[in-house]
């Protein structure tokens, strides 16, 4: 029973800090340029998680509320179980549940290596779901219809797959190559925009 529970800990950690990276922190030297104007990060988003890392995999329900720079995610597994509640603005990011109390970080990046060990860009997430690069040295391949197919930026590549003739991705596969060969995955399905 120890196993399982630290087991469900970890993949709730890592489910959890992976959906933080709905919290844009841009460094300046990547800001885009001051004449272009880009939309306010706002969106809710309603769908499920996948984690897949050499030690573990698991998965969630999520709800997820971005309002430019601050954000409100609910995780919880089948029929609810397991809720858990993140919150992030600049400068603190929050994860509370039963199983692990309050834990706070500055970053999610910082989160997500103190409850995994794992460093990964995160934050990139907030543009990946809208189909957009976090970064100029992103390399992007488009599909037929000129929509975003693939991102690869600081070592990950993301998937992107859309239904029908929808604007916005329905789907993202994030995927990190490995030394060994071998690969980290994040697989989140959007239901609900």
């Amino acid at each position: 029973m120890h196993t399982l529970s630290k087991f469900c800990l970890s993949i709730l950690a890592f489910s959890t800090v992976a959906l933080t990276g709905c919290q844009q922190y841009i460094q300046p030297s990547e800001q885009p340029p001051a004449h272009v104007l880009e939309a306010p990060d706002q969106f809710s988003l309603q769908g499920k998680i996948g984690v897949r890392t050499l030690q573990q995999s698991g998965s969630a329900f999520f709800t997820w509320v971005q309002e430019e720079d601050e954000f409100d995610i609910e995780l919880s597994g089948i029929l609810g179980v397991g809720k858990t509640q993140i919150s992030g603005k600049p400068g603190e990011v929050t994860l509370n549940s039963a199983k692990t109390g309050l834990i706070s970080a500055a970053t999610p990046e910082e989160l997500l290596e103190r409850a995994t060990g794992w460093q990964a860009p995160i934050t990139h997430l907030v543009k990946w779901v809208q189909a957009k690069p976090a970064t100029r040295q992103a390399q992007l391949n488009k599909d037929d219809s000129g929509r975003i197919a693939q991102i690869q930026e600081d070592g990950w590549q993301v998937d992107l797959s859309y239904a029908d003739s929808a604007a916005l991705p329905n789907k993202l596969i994030l995927k990190q190559a490995l030394e060994t060969g071998k690969e980290n995955r994040i697989t989140m399905v959007i239901q609900n925009r």
